[in-house]
């Protein structure tokens, strides 16, 4: 057995963390790490484990955690992973961290976009960055996994195949993209109260979204161009999903039979894509609760564009899921051991 540990298991990330690796046969969650709920009952922070998660909260003692686990999860605030990581820590375990702070390999980049300083640089050229479909076989290696964000997983897979192949012009790209509000965290913020959320949308982060770097730095690597976006993220007033609706104009005149052989050739093999059929555009609600994205296009003659869609579960392959996909390739499971999570519907 895996012997797993999560720091910040009590946030909605952590919480899907532990859903996931309950039902995984594969893996014992050896330590709850919750610096607010220390000593207390996990189940009676989480009352969906009742009677299944029997442990008390620990702290987020890492040095400690890395003797006694051979994988830890951070689901913790940007700046901590980096604070503590060291290679003592990575000699006895591996570690994924679903924070941004491996996932940017300019420093630069990093202090500028999140106004921190980054504490362990080291460290940051080693990390893989962990969007499986792309870096599968770095990842199968890594001691250091950068899991990567909710709205760049979503926005990056949705038009990695067009910007590899040389179909869109990386410099006309527009992202507009909508999450539900566990995307914001579990922490008590003013602006997601039910009143402030309910019956409302609301763009946020504009021209300033963190995400942004992290989208244009992967999408820059596929495409061998240097990216420059616009992204705006929007909050809906539901519990889970991402839909990224991203526009980009055409280097040249394809037809969709075209456009569907380059997705195909990218991710007909791939378990948790799925490309839809032409006209069917992807529903946040088709991926609740599972590892799937679902991706769509719509070609625009008119305006010579391609419309991309793309829509996933943000706690779980913008999150959990994708971490535990990505602990499965380290460990040398099955990619999808843990994971084959029915979508939820209605």
């Amino acid at each position: 057995m895996i012997k797993a540990g999560i720091i910040g298991a009590t946030g909605y990330a952590g919480g899907e963390l532990v859903r996931i690796l309950t039902g995984h046969k594969d893996v014992e969650i050896v330590w709850y790490g919750s610096r607010s709920y220390i000593d207390q009952r996990y189940a009676d922070i989480y009352r969906n484990m009742f009677r299944l998660v029997d442990a008390k909260c620990l702290d987020d003692n890492i040095e400690e955690l890395s003797a006694q686990a051979d994988v830890i999860f951070t689901a913790t605030p940007q700046g901590f992973c980096a604070s503590v990581i060291n290679e003592e820590i990575l000699s006895k375990t591996k570690v994924i961290d679903l924070s941004a702070d491996f996932r940017i390999k300019d420093v630069e980049t990093y202090e500028k976009w999140y106004g921190i300083k980054h504490k362990s640089p080291r460290f940051i050229e080693e990390a893989v960055y962990g969007l499986c479909e792309v870096n599968r076989e770095q990842i199968k290696s890594a001691r250091l996994v950068a899991n990567p964000g909710c709205y760049t997983t979503c926005s990056i897979l949705t038009a990695y195949p067009l910007a590899k192949e040389g179909i869109i012009d990386m410099s006309t790209l527009i992202i507009d993209a909508k999450s539900g509000t566990s995307g914001a965290g579990r922490g008590a913020k003013v602006p997601n109260l039910f009143c402030e959320v309910n019956e409302n949308m609301k763009a946020y982060g504009v021209a300033s979204h963190r995400h942004t770097p992290e989208i244009e730095e992967q999408l820059g690597y596929a495409s061998g161009e240097d990216t420059v976006i616009s992204f705006t993220p929007h909050l809906v007033p539901m519990n889970r999903g991402i839909l990224a609706t991203e526009y980009a104009s055409l280097k040249r005149k394809v037809t969709a039979e075209e456009v569907k052989a380059v997705y195909d050739k990218y991710y007909k093999e791939e378990t948790f894509i799925r490309v839809t059929e032409e006209g069917i555009c992807p529903e946040t609600k088709w991926v609740e609760g599972s590892n799937y994205v679902d991706i769509g296009f719509k070609l625009d003659p008119r305006t010579n564009r391609i419309i991309m869609m793309g829509a996933i579960d943000n706690l779980v392959k913008g999150a959990a899921g994708q971490a535990v996909q990505n602990m499965n390739l380290m460990f040398g499971l099955a990619e999808d051991e843990g994971l084959k999570l029915v979508p939820v519907f209605p």
